[in-house]
């Protein structure tokens, strides 16, 4: 295959880009500066630059409203936690002083810990 030939989809682009007949005629009875047509090419690619920006600014505004919410989740999960951890902490303490005052009366009516190598859980040895 002979590589300086085109295919019909490489010359539909290359046409794309082609000035039409209106076009062409413009340009040629143009008498204005030829410089100021330079600068509204270099608009134009500063306008295509500045939608790029604006899309990926878009984009990272989404996804920092995402990691937002994330954060806003593990948040509330941390206080639902500490939330039981108090909660626990409290029962604790309410076992503490249940077993406290059982041990107490068992003292009263005579109870004796029997020696033991560790004060842990005395009742069970």
């Amino acid at each position: 295959m002979d590589d300086t030939v085109l295919d019909v989809d490489q010359v539909e682009n290359l046409i794309k880009f082609c000035p039409t007949k209106e076009e062409m005629e413009l340009l040629k009875n143009y008498t204005g500066d030829k410089e100021s047509l330079e600068k509204c090419e270099q608009v134009s690619e500063f306008k295509r630059s500045l939608n790029t920006v604006n899309s990926t600014s878009n984009e990272a505004k989404k996804l920092a409203s995402q990691y937002q919410k994330e954060a806003d989740k593990c948040n509330s999960g941390m206080e639902t936690c500490e939330e039981v951890r108090e909660k626990a902490e409290e029962a604790l303490s309410a076992q503490m002083k249940l077993t406290a005052m059982w041990e107490i009366r068992a003292r009263q009516k005579g109870w004796r810990e029997k020696v033991a190598k560790s004060n842990a859980f005395p009742y069970f040895i």
